[in-house]
């Protein structure tokens, strides 16, 4: 039985990321993938959906285009060549994730990795066949699962995204169940393309997580677009036929009954538990994920874990900065720093949101008197001459140092990129007021938060 110094199960973001950063440090590492290259994010998340959303995108902005003198006639789309483009977007993605693992160096393995010991895992070819093998630390990277919200069950008209991104044909009317990113993105996308869509939100808010001040900012955004919600919202009654679903239910300002071809559950994700194989080997978890310490080993040591297995913010750059910083402090002697707090969040909606660090709540939370800046993007002539729309930058200072950054409007996941570097190392502000941005850009509306 060959031995490796690593082997990760999953080849997910973080899976990907550990891979490469350990042969990139001399290790001897293997990655075994089940179904595609990629994971969750390449088939099921990030890559699928921001294929649809440029498709949409595009498609709604050339309603501006008159504005700027130009005139292409009656723009019309075709759902199955948008789907192509998603289909390539995903082949692409799968393709560049195990080429990178095979220029690195990085043995590849297609088949379903269990868990026998610390060890060693039991791997079931894709082609057919057994084998253990083993290494001298093990990486726990399966990912995530969508999040079923409970008493719902799936059918032709229910369906989660997994289910929507699989479907050769548009509804006309869906409901979507849940007010979170994953929700509002699906919603933006069929709104931009004419549908009729309704969110349902059982807290009082859109993306509760976030400020009340920015969610009901691009709540109010996403109504342009046709989108109608109802928030505070609980469906208690659900009748489906073959030609419609019927849900009935109620909301902060009333009763509410809904009509549509489709109702997408739009509940989040969860972590990817195989329960058995963890309670096999005595690693600790829960529900929320499996708890890892500093160096993200679980509780038996040799055995590690990254991602979204580990519960928290299931975000792909999360995974990839865990799975970097993991082999870093293993295999090097210069560890890449990894800190939870300094992860930016993105909502690829149009117009979009980006934070880096904080909100003001949770600031408050912890007993906090935040300095709070905003600046509208209205004063800025990069937003005005490209008919961008409104949008805010919102800053927060705590002892005049930065403490998070929240960007709601056009190129917000864009923006907050260069933010987020800025909220980590907590600059001062008299540092940030010597920053200079080039003029005219998007960029500039930043400069106004530090004057």
């Amino acid at each position: 039985m060959r031995k490796r110094e690593l082997l990760i199960i999953g080849s997910g973001p973080g899976g990907v990321a550990a891979a490469v950063e350990a042969a990139r440090r001399g290790a001897s590492a293997a990655v075994v993938e089940k179904a595609g290259w990629g994971g969750t994010c390449t088939h099921r998340g990030c890559i699928p959906t921001k294929a649809l959303l440029a498709a949409s995108g595009r498609y709604e902005g050339l309603k501006n285009l008159r504005r700027l003198g130009i005139s292409v006639g009656e723009a019309v789309f075709d759902f199955p060549s948008i789907r192509k483009h998603m289909e390539q977007m995903i082949r692409v993605s799968a393709l560049g994730a195990k080429k990178c693992l095979v220029h690195a160096g990085v043995e590849v393995i297609e088949g379903e990795a269990f868990l026998k010991s610390p060890r060693e895992v039991e791997i079931e070819r894709t082609g057919g066949g057994r084998e253990t093998a083993g290494a001298e630390r093990l990486v726990i990277a399966w990912g995530s699962r969508t999040a079923l919200p409970p008493g719902w069950n799936l059918s032709e008209r229910v369906v989660t995204s997994s289910g929507f991104l699989a479907r050769k044909e548009l509804p006309e009317k869906t409901v979507v169940i849940g007010g979170g990113a994953i929700g509002l993105e699906f919603a933006t996308f069929l709104a931009e393309l004419g549908k009729t869509v309704t969110v349902v939100e059982l807290l009082e808010h859109v993306l509760p997580v976030e400020d009340r001040d920015v969610a009901l900012f691009l709540q109010g955004e996403l109504k342009k677009k046709g989108i109608r919600f109802h928030t505070a919202a609980r469906i208690d009654g659900l009748e489906e036929s073959s030609e419609k679903v019927r849900l009935t239910g109620t909301s902060g300002e009333g009763p509410i009954l809904l009509e549509g071809d489709l109702v997408l559950l739009a509940a989040g994700r969860r972590p990817n538990l195989r329960t058995e194989e963890l309670e096999k080997l005595s690693i600790d978890h829960d529900t929320r994920g499996i708890h890892i310490g500093g160096n993200f080993e679980t509780s038996v040591p040799g055995v590690f874990a990254v991602g979204d297995v580990t519960g928290g913010l299931l975000l792909a750059h999360r995974a990839m900065a865990q799975g970097k910083a993991l082999a870093a402090k293993i295999f090097g002697s210069s560890p890449v720093p990894y800190r939870e707090e300094e992860i930016p969040v993105v909502v690829y909606t149009h117009p979009g949101l980006g934070r880096a660090g904080i909100t003001e709540k949770e600031a408050r939370r912890r007993g906090l008197s935040p300095e709070v800046r905003k600046v509208e993007y209205g004063g800025n002539m990069t937003a005005r001459t490209e008919l961008l729309g409104a949008g805010f930058v919102k800053a927060l200072f705590h002892e005049d140092r930065l403490m998070g950054v929240t960007v709601v409007g056009p190129s917000a996941g864009e923006m907050i990129g260069a933010v987020s570097l800025l909220v980590a190392g907590r600059m001062k502000r008299k540092d940030l007021r010597a920053w200079v941005l080039p003029h005219p850009t998007l960029n500039e509306i930043l400069t106004g938060l530090f004057e």
